[in-house]
């Protein structure tokens, strides 16, 4: 079976876990990864059995490696555009970590010099998950009627420790974390928030091409090094549809998203992960409808990436954000930042 050869550029976490998914992939391996943190560069490399020679400090060598068939950018936000740019400068195709941007100027910049000329895809990993499919189809199928609202949620108090004696204590904000860091792309709407723009954004379209697109009653905290932390707004699209967003990470908001229709609604208990094996559909009954157990939300990602690549398309079928729903999700993000 074919395979599409993998560089990675940026070892952080999500590298980490993004590199574990080729484990199970059909159509994807790791060839590549680039660091200029030498220590991390080892350490990775041995971990997933990286050849010296598809060990790179600089990001622009591993570009122009011709081994390498495609991209995964998993850098902190501030530096994807620049490094976007470098592989379209190289005709490389990209994977980029959401947010694909740091604000809509970058995305338009993209859109323009690029013109679907090569593949480019968004990173939302939770496009890819069987559920998503399935609620599209059940929207599709009409079971739940004409599409009226939805909410959509993702955040954690990360910022809440206990003391020896269990008493909760509000952690002090570290500003060389890139989640706090305004200089690195952070702050809760760009890491995520950025999650329920884009779902919002897909269920409104099955409704109507979207055309003009409302952010109203934004609410924001903000925390000692400028960054938002804690923000809500809501959606107003054009075809009548509203979408109430949240994201926090100093509240246990969850990760369910419930989309409501004239007949009933549907319910994803954990919208982004897919670690709850079923949807919840409300009409008349209550049915519990069981979802395809997955090995591993990226791997889907990895295949279904890889697999278009392999039968020559830049776009893919179904799942990913391409560049047209990158920019018009990036307006939307940066009008509620503001």
């Amino acid at each position: 079976m074919e395979k599409l050869n993998w560089g990675i550029i940026g070892l952080g976490n999500i590298a980490n876990v993004f590199a574990n998914a080729f484990n199970y992939s059909n159509y994807g391996k790791l060839k590549a990864i680039a660091s200029k943190n030498k220590e991390k560069l080892k350490e990775f490399r041995n971990k997933f059995n990286i050849e010296d020679k598809y060990s790179f400090n600089s990001y622009e060598d591993l570009i122009k490696n011709s081994d390498v068939d495609i991209v995964y950018i998993a850098l902190p936000t501030a530096f994807h555009f620049e490094t976007v740019m470098m592989c379209i400068n190289n005709g490389k195709r990209i994977l980029v970590e959401k947010p694909a941007t740091s604000n809509l100027d970058e995305a338009l910049k993209i859109q323009q010099i690029l013109k679907d000329k090569l593949f480019f895809c968004e990173a939302m990993m939770y496009r890819f998950h069987p559920q998503i499919k399935k609620l599209l189809e059940l929207i599709k199928n009409g079971d739940i009627g004409k599409l009226t609202s939805m909410e959509a949620n993702f955040g954690s108090d990360i910022l809440t420790s206990f003391n020896f004696l269990g008493f909760r204590k509000r952690k002090k904000i570290n500003p060389k974390n890139r989640l706090f860091n305004k200089d690195l792309g952070g702050g809760v709407i760009l890491d995520l928030g950025c999650y329920c723009v884009s779902l919002s954004t897909l269920i409104a379209s099955q409704i109507s091409e979207l055309k003009e697109i409302k952010v109203l009653n934004k609410k924001k905290e903000i925390c000692s090094s400028g960054v938002d932390i804690n923000s809500y707004a809501e959606l107003n699209f054009d075809n009548g549809f509203k979408s109430f967003i949240g994201a926090s990470f100093s509240e246990p908001l969850g990760r369910k998203a419930i989309i409501n229709g004239e007949k009933g609604q549907i319910i994803l208990d954990d919208v982004w992960f897919g670690q709850v094996p079923f949807i919840t559909l409300k009409t008349e009954q209550t049915q519990k409808i069981e979802i395809n157990k997955i090995n591993n939300i990226y791997t889907n990602e990895i295949d279904s990436i890889s697999e278009s690549i392999i039968k020559n398309k830049n776009i893919l079928d179904y799942s990913g954000v391409d560049l047209s729903q990158t920019v018009r999700n990036m307006e939307i993000i940066e009008n509620w930042l503001s």
